[in-house]
């Protein structure tokens, strides 16, 4: 009878563990790992990807009117303006009314600062192809040299063009040209399939 009570006490013991956990818990969990390992076989290199460290630096080009054009390592989170600081500063022919200082910079960005002539340039340029764009001369917008390309106007009467135009405003229609001192009815013919005002 001994000897069966303590083969049962044993077994008691042996079947709900010593510690804490029993063995049959500890074969649940074991069972629960290999299932996540199933689920989700890129658990560790998931892990590995999220414990990569970011990048701290960047790397932007800064050219242009600048003291020192070149590429610079900044940290990360930085903005242009201290790009250009580290470039040594704009020149003072430089133009930066089209830069935005406060702009967070990203890694290989570039960052050209215009001078005032290049970006003078750049106005005129886009504003004459605006302007034959349709292949027509704007009265109201047009340079001498543009004026003196239609027929029956020299530099005289693109000059009188343009006087009339500054000291009256715009003209509000092609046939206000003729206002002009000595542009008739015979120059205006020759021109008025070529011109516009606005």
């Amino acid at each position: 009878m001994k000897k069966l009570f303590i083969l049962v006490c044993c077994s008691l013991i042996f079947l709900t563990g010593c510690g804490n956990t029993s063995y049959f818990q500890s074969a649940d969990n074991s069972l629960d790992d290999q299932a996540d390992s199933f689920d989700n076989p890129n658990k560790d290199e998931t892990a590995k990807e999220e414990t990569e460290p970011v990048s701290e630096t960047i790397f932007v080009q800064v050219a242009g009117a600048v003291n020192r054009p070149g590429v610079y390592e900044l940290p990360f989170d930085s903005r242009v303006f201290v790009a250009i600081d580290e470039a040594g500063g704009l020149l003072q022919t430089a133009d930066d009314s089209d830069l935005n200082l406060a702009e967070l910079l990203s890694d290989g960005q570039k960052i050209y600062v215009y001078t005032k002539v290049e970006r003078q340039e750049a106005k005129e340029l886009e504003l004459t192809q605006s302007r034959t764009a349709d292949g027509l001369t704007n009265i109201n917008t047009a340079s001498l040299s543009e004026l003196c390309k239609l027929p029956g106007i020299g530099e005289s009467k693109a000059n009188l063009i343009i006087t009339y135009r500054e000291e009256n405003g715009d003209f509000e229609n092609i046939e206000d040209i003729k206002k002009v001192s000595g542009i008739g009815d015979g120059i205006y013919n020759q021109i008025n399939s070529l011109i516009k005002t606005n």
